[in-house]
């Protein structure tokens, strides 16, 4: 498995292809198709992205035999990683890419001097159960108006990655 980092116009047009592919096909059934292409017009874009980017974000492109699978984003934010995306296409999902995604972050992360990753993960997702088996612990609920009088109902997760029995 191979983390390419992005950067060029190019790559941040087919970063944005496969994550409104992505996140379409996630989580149109889960917040509803108008509020997931609300949330894309404003997070998934190129001109998003690229926003991103200029803030401090760095995407990566998550690739196995030469196939973008899927893709990272991350910020340093406080004492902490920020995993802003972390996401692989349906059909690589459960063949253990997750866990070798993670161990990259943590890299990143400790390369900054930080101890810990955190991450938002809406309530109803099923992705909390993989994060929990990831070893990331709950640590608040949070409610944020994003606009249009949608918000983002989720459980923020941290993982402390220099503690006894976290094995990335």
């Amino acid at each position: 498995m191979e983390f390419r980092e992005i950067g060029t116009d190019e790559e941040i047009a087919r970063m944005s292809a496969l994550a409104t592919m992505i996140v379409k096909e996630h989580f149109d059934p889960l917040v509803g198709p108008e509020q997931n292409d609300y949330m894309i017009s404003l997070f998934q874009t190129p001109g998003a992205i690229r926003g991103q980017i200029s803030h401090g974000y760095r995407y990566f492109f998550v690739v196995e035999d030469d196939r973008e699978i899927g893709f990272i984003a991350f910020y340093p934010r406080g004492e902490a990683l920020y995993l802003s995306k972390f996401y692989l296409v349906r059909q690589e999902r459960g063949k253990g890419h997750s866990r070798r995604m993670l161990s990259f972050i943590a890299s990143e992360a400790r390369r900054l001097g930080l101890r810990a990753i955190e991450l938002n993960v809406n309530k109803d997702n099923d992705a909390v159960e993989a994060y929990r088996k990831l070893g990331f612990k709950a640590i608040r609920r949070e409610v944020n108006d994003i606009g249009r009088g949608f918000v983002m109902d989720d459980i923020v997760f941290r993982l402390d990655i220099d503690c006894p029995g976290v094995r990335l």
